[in-house]
C-alpha cells in the first residue's frame, strides 16, 4: 500500500508545499494590465476535463504599482533565471513596486516570508505589506534595512487582521533610483519545513509506507539537478510535462525530509526519457554516496553529509507511451533500461529497481530481455465514470484482475523468469473522470468511487503472491484522496478508504468463498490472528445479510465495525465544510451466521476469535 506524488496542478505547490505565491522567482516577465490567468474551459485545446473550467496561469501574477515604466526586466546580473524585475522609483512621498493578489489568509493567523533585494542605483526605502482588505488599517508593513549592490535575503513576519480569499503581499520602494527583487517567499507561520500543516496532518493519518516521486509524466523531462541547493537559487522552469511553471522548491533534500516527516520510505523515479545513463547513476550517487565521492559530496555541501540511502527505485515511467517525452521504440528501450539499471546498480549494488511495464508485448518484452536487470516491474490502471455503480465499482477489481492474470501466463511461458520473483508494483491507479474542480486534474471524488477503491484492494488482497506494492494515484488535489483549498485540507471519499484498511484490515489473507454478487468480500487474520477482518463492499441501494461460516476458528459473536456509507452514490466531501462521507465505527456483537451489510457501503467487521 503505497502513494504517489508527482509535480502536477495542485499535489505538490498548492497542495503539500506551503508556499502562497506564484511564480515567485520571476519565470514570467512582470508588465502591466495584462491578465495574470486563464480561464481553460471545453472546447478549449488545452481542455482536459469535463464539467467546470479551471484557471491556469499563463503571464506574471505580479502586478504594478506605478506607471508602465516602473517594472523593467533585466538580463544581465539576473538573481536566478532568465531575468530579475528591476523596480525604478519616483521620489520619496510616491510608492513603486509590485503585488500579488489572490492569496488565501486566515484572521489572527501569523505569516512568515522573505525578499531577496539588492539596490540597483539611488536610495530607496522598502516597504512589504500583507494587505487583507481596502481600508487604510487592513494591512501590515515591514521596513526593510539598508540595501547594497548584493542581493540579501530580508525576513519578514505578518499577523493577518482579518480572513479573505484576496489577501495581497505588496513590495514596494519609496525614493530615488532603483531596486532589483531576486525572489519572494510567503508562506504560513505554522508551516513544518515548509510544508502545509494541515495537508501533512491528513497524510500522517493516511500513514502510507511508501511514496513515488517526482513522477510520472513529469520525470521524463525532469533535471534532478535543478532541486538541489539554495532553493531562492534554483532556476524556475515550464513544467516540461504538463501546464503551468515549475518551481523547484520541493527537490531530493525536500522529499527526503517530507518522507522523514510522515515516516515513510522513498521511492524516486530516474529519468529515462530524456534524461542521461549518467545522469541517473550520478542521482543514486547523490541520494546514496558517502561524502568522499563525487556527488556525495555535493550532498554534503546541500546540508545533508549522511546518505539517504534510498532503497526503491522506479526507472524510467510509462516509457512505452507516445505522450512520454523521450519515448522511443520498444527495442531500443531495453537496451537503454539495461544500461541505466547496470550504471545506478554500479554506484549501489542494494538499490531494488521497478521497471517499466505495461500488459501485453511491452511487459512481456521487457520480462524477456531484461529480468535480470530488475527487481519488480510496474503496470498502471486507471478507470472512468459508468453509470451503473456496481459496473462502475467493478472496474477496478477487473483491471486488477486482469493485470494479475497476465503476469501469471509470463510466468508459465517465458523462460527468462525461470527461478524469479519479480512482482507488480501497480505504482499509479485510481479513477480519473470529470471536471477539474482542484486545478489541473483536481477530479472530485464521490461515495461510488471509494467502494472501488476498496474492491480494488481487494483483488490485490487475494492476488498478494503477485502484487508487491501499490502507489494511489495521486495524493493530494490532482486525482488525489486529499483535496485542498487556500486555508483547508479534507479527506475525500477514496482517501477515507486507503486510511480505514491501513488501520484496520488485517496482514494474513484468508480465503472467501461463495461471495453473492455483486458485493465485494476480502477477509484476513490480524498479526496476533485475535481478530479475523472482514472488508465487503456493496454497491446496491439494499442493505444485505451476508451469510458469514468461519472454517478453521470459532468468532465470539463481538467485535467492531467501521463503516463508509452514504445515501446517494454521489456524494463528496469538500475542504473546509462538513463531510457529507466518513468514516463511522460501531461495537458489535452477537454476530452468529451472518453480518448485516448497509447500502452503498464499504463495511470493515473485525471479530474476536476464541
Amino acid at each position: 500500500y503505497g502513494q504517489f506524488i508527482e509535480h502536477l496542478g495542485r499535489c505538490i505547490y498548492g497542495g503539500i508545499w506551503a508556499e502562497m505565491l506564484e511564480d515567485r522567482k520571476f519565470y514570467y516577465a512582470v508588465g502591466t494590465g495584462e491578465p495574470s490567468w486563464t480561464i481553460i474551459s471545453p472546447g478549449d485545446s488545452s481542455w482536459k476535463g469535463e464539467g467546470i473550467p479551471y484557471e491556469l496561469l499563463t503571464a506574471s501574477p505580479w502586478l504594478v504599482i506605478g506607471n508602465e515604466d516602473t517594472v523593467r526586466m533585466v538580463t544581465e546580473g539576473a538573481y536566478v533565471g532568465e531575468h530579475t524585475p528591476e523596480i525604478h522609483l519616483a521620489g520619496e512621498g510616491v510608492a513603486r513596486g509590485i503585488y500579488q493578489e489572490r492569496l488565501g489568509l486566515v484572521e489572527g493567523k501569523e505569516y512568515t516570508g522573505r525578499v531577496v533585494i539588492a539596490d540597483a542605483g539611488g536610495s530607496a526605502r522598502i516597504e512589504v505589506s500583507l494587505v487583507w482588505g481596502e481600508g487604510e488599517e487592513d494591512r501590515q508593513t515591514v521596513v526593510m534595512g539598508n540595501l547594497t549592490r548584493d542581493f540579501v535575503k530580508a525576513p519578514f513576519r505578518f499577523r493577518a487582521g482579518g480572513s479573505t480569499g484576496n489577501g495581497r503581499l505588496e513590495v514596494v520602494g519609496r525614493g530615488e533610483g532603483a531596486f532589483r527583487i531576486g525572489a519572494v517567499s510567503l508562506m504560513p507561520a505554522d508551516n513544518v519545513h515548509g510544508m502545509r500543516a494541515d495537508t501533512l496532518g491528513l497524510l500522517k493519518e493516511l500513514d502510507s509506507p511508501v511514496y513515488r516521486w517526482p513522477g510520472g509524466n513529469f520525470v521524463s523531462g525532469y533535471d534532478w539537478r535543478d532541486g538541489i541547493g539554495d532553493p531562492d537559487l534554483r532556476p524556475p522552469r515550464k513544467n516540461p510535462a504538463w501546464n503551468g511553471i515549475e518551481h523547484n522548491d520541493f527537490g531530493i533534500h525536500e522529499f527526503m525530509t517530507f518522507c522523514k516527516e510522515i515516516d515513510t520510505e522513498p521511492f524516486i523515479a530516474v529519468n529515462t526519457g530524456l534524461g542521461s545513463v549518467e545522469s541517473a547513476a550520478e542521482e543514486v550517487e547523490y541520494t546514496n554516496g558517502a561524502a568522499t565521492t563525487p556527488m556525495g559530496r555535493l550532498r554534503a555541501a546541500n546540508g545533508h553529509p549522511e546518505p539517504f540511502n534510498v532503497k526503491w527505485w522506479a526507472v524510467g515511467n510509462e516509457m512505452y507511451g507516445s505522450w512520454q517525452l523521450g519515448n522511443i521504440p520498444l527495442a531500443e528501450y531495453v537496451k537503454k533500461h539495461k544500461k541505466v539499471a547496470e550504471a545506478m546498480r554500479a554506484v549501489d549494488p542494494a538499490v531494488q529497481l521497478v521497471a517499466v511495464g505495461a500488459v501485453g508485448d511491452w511487459s512481456r518484452e521487457m520480462l524477456t530481455t531484461c529480468a535480470d536487470h530488475m527487481d519488480l516491474i510496474s503496470e498502471h490502471l486507471y478507470c472512468q465514470k459508468r453509470d451503473d455503480v456496481a459496473k462502475h465499482v467493478a472496474q477496478v477489481p477487473n483491471q486488477v484482475r486482469a493485470i494479475s492474470d497476465a503476469h501469471r501466463e509470463y510466468r508459465e511461458t517465458l523462460d527468462s523468469l525461470e527461478g524469479k520473483d519479480i512482482r507488480i508494483a501497480l505504482d499509479e491507479w485510481n479513477y480519473w473522470y470529470g471536471g477539474y474542480f482542484y486545478g489541473e486534474l483536481g477530479v472530485r471524488y464521490f461515495l461510488q468511487d471509494a467502494l472501488g477503491i476498496a474492491a480494488g484492494l481487494h483483488e490485490m488482497f487475494r492476488n498478494s503472491d503477485m502484487f508487491f506494492m501499490a502507489n494511489y494515484a495521486q495524493t493530494v488535489n490532482v486525482i488525489g484522496c486529499i483535496k485542498t483549498t487556500k486555508t483547508a485540507a479534507a479527506f475525500a471519499t477514496t482517501g477515507l478508504v486507503l486510511k480505514l484498511y491501513r488501520e484496520h484490515f488485517g496482514v494474513v489473507p484468508v480465503e472467501v468463498s461463495g461471495v453473492p454478487e455483486p458485493l465485494d468480500v476480502a477477509a484476513s487474520w490480524t498479526e496476533d490472528r485475535k481478530a479475523l477482518t472482514l472488508g465487503v463492499v456493496n454497491p446496491t441501494d439494499e442493505s444485505v445479510e451476508l451469510p458469514v461460516d468461519v472454517a478453521g476458528a470459532t468468532l465470539t459473536g463481538n467485535g467492531r465495525l467501521w463503516l463508509i456509507t452514504g445515501d446517494d452514490p454521489m456524494l463528496y466531501n469538500e475542504p473546509g465544510k462538513e463531510p457529507n462521507v466518513s468514516i463511522e465505527s460501531h461495537a458489535v456483537s452477537g454476530v452468529s451466521g451472518s453480518v448485516r451489510v448497509a447500502p452503498l457501503s464499504v463495511s470493515l467487521f473485525s471479530l474476536d476469535v476464541q
